[in-house]
């Protein structure tokens, strides 16, 4: 394999969209956060995706000692000084199989039809290939973007970008005004509350669990602290097994909770963000003893729905899995990528 500086092919240079577009152009910064949070939701209101974005997600694109905004992101701005495109690009330390650049952009939906779509493009996949030469991993590595699975313009877009759909994922929800299932851990192991205690040893556990999972790769204790401004932990639980004298992790399940999403679903629901068995405990029936104490949690809180999101490739057969357990799939995701 060539060396990562030869194979990302980056720019020299990392021209800005050109002027006839008539926007100006500058990094972003932590203030401007209202400003994306609003085009988003003009965009959010135009294309009427199954999913919303809330505020303090646009915060965590700030958040993180990895990340320099200062050039790897952008926003176009009118004569008015109003957010019209915006773009970042975000290279995480942790990659040590494959070096991943994840691209995010969009553009105001009265302003598409320009060009707009392919020039901010053409500056995240630019800068992108630019962060993967500059990581020094000399590993296989993959220019992303994930892109809502209705979303045709945008899917055209990245295809004729020369992007390619690898990956599906698919979101599901389980009713729970049905049985929820009864299920008994293994012997040794018991569900306990998550904790700030056992976070570590879970982030350490995660790690383990997805080093067999395509496109997973390890979280370092700051990224892994990112858990999200919507994580609940009442409805986070760990497995734990106590057989050989001292607990041991086996598996887990973190949730959230995304009440943005509601009035577009037309449910409550609690979200599993994480679910993870390690090997050894995997066909153990841990993974149902975690989904059913965090259902039971989500609906003592009043949610309707527990619902979850499925690569449809996933090695442990979990797509299966939640389908045997009630869950039923509503809309999904598509996985864009260059492979480099």
């Amino acid at each position: 394999m060539e060396p990562i500086a030869e194979r990302a092919d980056a720019p020299g240079v990392l021209d800005l969209p050109p002027a006839h577009l008539e926007l100006a152009w500058r990094a972003l910064q932590i203030a401007d956060a209202p400003a994306i949070f609003g085009l988003i939701q003009a965009i959010e209101a135009a294309d009427n995706p199954p999913q919303r974005e809330s505020y303090e997600e646009v915060v965590e694109l700030f958040e993180g000692s990895w990340k320099d905004l200062e050039r790897d992101s952008l926003g176009g701005f009118d004569v008015h000084g109003t957010l019209r495109a915006y773009a970042v690009v975000e290279v995480r330390p942790g990659d040590t199989r494959t070096v991943r650049a994840f691209l995010r952009g969009a553009v105001h939906p009265d302003w598409r039809g320009r060009g707009l779509g392919r020039a901010v493009l053409t500056w995240m996949e630019g800068r992108g290939r630019q962060k993967l030469a500059e990581s020094g991993k000399d590993l296989p590595a993959r220019l992303a973007t994930f892109v809502e699975e209705r979303a045709r313009d945008q899917r055209r877009l990245y295809a004729a970008a020369g992007f390619s759909p690898i990956r599906w994922y698919t979101q599901m929800r389980r009713d729970l005004s049905r049985p929820l299932p009864e299920v008994d851990a293994p012997q040794g192991v018991r569900v306990v509350p998550w904790s700030v205690e056992l976070d570590e040893q879970v982030r350490l556990a995660h790690n383990e669990t997805f080093a067999d999972h395509w496109g997973s790769e390890p979280q370092t204790p700051e990224t892994w602290k990112q858990h999200g401004s919507h994580f609940v932990p009442r409805w986070s639980f760990v497995a734990l097994d106590s057989s050989e004298g001292q607990d041991e992790v086996a598996g887990y399940l973190l949730s959230g909770r995304y009440e943005q999403d509601w009035p577009v679903l037309g449910y409550t629901c609690g979200y599993t963000d994480l679910l993870g068995v390690r090997q050894a405990w995997r066909g153990k029936s841990v993974a149902v003893a975690l989904l059913a104490s965090a259902m039971s949690a989500y609906r003592a809180d009043g949610m309707e729905y527990a619902c979850l999101s499925v690569d449809t490739a996933n090695p442990t057969g979990a797509y299966g899995l939640y389908e045997k357990l009630g869950y039923e799939a509503t809309h999904g995701e598509v996985l864009y990528s260059v492979e480099i």
